[in-house]
């Protein structure tokens, strides 16, 4: 068993205001992004060019935030949003939705891509690479904040959360997801959108990449204890909702593929 390396969730506390780790990834991911999408705008055949970079990453973080957060309140909220309705605008205390998220930054690229001119799958290719980077640091984050931690187990890289009110040895699910979600994800789609590919290819890979690595792991991670299992007596709400976009990246990569539309070189 490994111990766990306990971190203080707060990063920075000045007075009452304090700054959790949490949001920190948030930040450092929006500015990786940010600066690997300066370094792409400058490619020939990128459909954003570079002084439209500023305006397109304040378009993502608005769409992350707001549907992440809306989409938590929904999917997760349960009866604490009927009973407290004004939760789901105190943000400082926590609960945000990836699929949410996804959500929220589909519809701000529709936005944006109106605004600009720009065909919304050929945007959605160019922001699918770095999306991933987000991802893996919001579940060091997650893991660092001691939450979403994974089942009981044996294995020997199990680890007890002091948080843990059992004391039990767990999965350290949130790694699981930043290697997947976050480090191997971006290293596939980095490299595979290196270089000119069919309209939709990107954005298929990606879906595809994040519902099957999600799915996978919600295995080994313990339920929402206020949902617990839905489907079948044994599929969570995260696998739930990571099955349509599984399909649907099965989907684009077909319309890709079969269409054969290429970007603009």
């Amino acid at each position: 068993m490994l111990p766990y390396p306990e971190i203080d969730p707060v990063a920075v506390a000045l007075g009452p205001l304090k700054i959790h780790w949490y949001g920190l990834a948030y930040l450092t991911g929006i500015a990786a992004g940010w600066w690997l999408a300066l370094r792409r705008s400058r490619l020939p055949w990128c459909p954003v060019q570079r002084e439209q970079v500023d305006d397109l990453v304040f378009y993502v973080a608005l769409g992350v935030v707001l549907g992440g957060r809306v989409g938590y309140t929904l999917f997760y909220g349960g009866d604490r949003l009927v009973d407290d309705p004004g939760w789901a605008l105190r943000l400082w205390e926590g609960g945000m939705s990836f699929h949410g998220g996804f959500l929220g930054v589909l519809f701000a690229m529709y936005l944006f891509g109106r605004k600009h001119k720009i065909a919304f799958w050929r945007l959605m290719d160019f922001i699918a690479p770095f999306v991933p980077i987000g991802l893996g640091l919001g579940r060091l984050g997650n893991f660092i904040g001691q939450e979403l931690w994974g089942k009981p187990t044996e294995m020997p890289w199990a680890m007890i959360f002091p948080a843990d009110p059992l004391q039990l040895p767990r999965h350290p699910s949130q790694l699981y997801e930043f290697a997947l979600e976050g480090l191997l994800l971006f290293a596939v789609l980095y490299w595979f959108s290196s270089r000119p590919r069919p309209t939709c290819a990107v954005s298929g890979i990606f879906s595809l990449g994040y519902g099957a690595a999600r799915f996978f792991v919600e295995f080994f991670r313990e339920p929402d204890a206020h949902i617990g299992y839905e489907a079948f007596g044994w599929l969570t709400r995260g696998q739930i909702l990571s099955l349509p976009m599984i399909v649907v990246g099965i989907t684009l990569l077909v319309v890709a593929y079969r269409g054969g539309k290429k970007r603009e070189s």
